[in-house]
């Protein structure tokens, strides 16, 4: 879904062809580091979304000696489906960076539903800490196992701990207008 929103997201600055996005990929770190997406897998997408009517080829480009370049434009079904990915995916994500390419392209969504989808996550995450905070007392320890436990329990609420404050920056960030 990330990548479809990239190329969505993309297509609403300019018409542009799947190579020359994937050379903007690439310059910013290689292809294949990027949630396993492949040039074919990108190639794919745009074949799904022109499928989906979501774009449209626009022109070919021929050039001498070189393979023909495909443009795509997004049409109207397309740019009223990319606020409903990026919602879609702030409703899936499980952490920050299951967020991101959505986070970048904030100025589609409406920032209020983007909070308060924000805030269901941070509710989650409040009821996880207060879950671990329980789950020590209901289970007697043995001695041998106290250190393993501690060092267990302690891991978990550093990681929820660290999530809730990271969300909850995120939200003012966004209330902020600053992402």
């Amino acid at each position: 879904m990330a990548i479809q929103i990239f190329i969505l997201s993309k297509l609403m600055e300019e018409n542009t062809y799947p190579y020359k996005l994937k050379k903007q990929i690439s310059a910013l770190q290689p292809l294949d580091t990027v949630n396993g997406l492949t040039e074919s897998k990108l190639y794919y997408h745009f074949e799904s979304l022109a499928k989906q009517g979501f774009i449209e080829a626009k022109e070919i480009i021929k050039e001498e000696n070189r393979p023909d370049k495909q443009v795509f434009a997004i049409t109207d079904k397309g740019r009223e489906i990319l606020p409903k990915k990026i919602y879609k995916l702030f409703e899936n994500a499980e952490t920050i960076d299951d967020m991101v390419i959505g986070l970048a392209n904030m100025k589609y969504i409406d920032r209020d539903k983007a909070i308060s989808l924000i805030e269901k996550k941070l509710d989650a995450l409040k009821k996880k800490r207060e879950y671990l905070s329980k789950l020590e007392d209901q289970f007697p320890i043995e001695p041998d196992k106290k250190v393993l436990a501690d060092f267990l329990d302690d891991y978990s609420k550093y990681r929820v701990d660290g999530s809730l404050q990271f969300f909850e920056r995120l939200i003012e960030h966004i209330q902020k207008g600053e992402i």
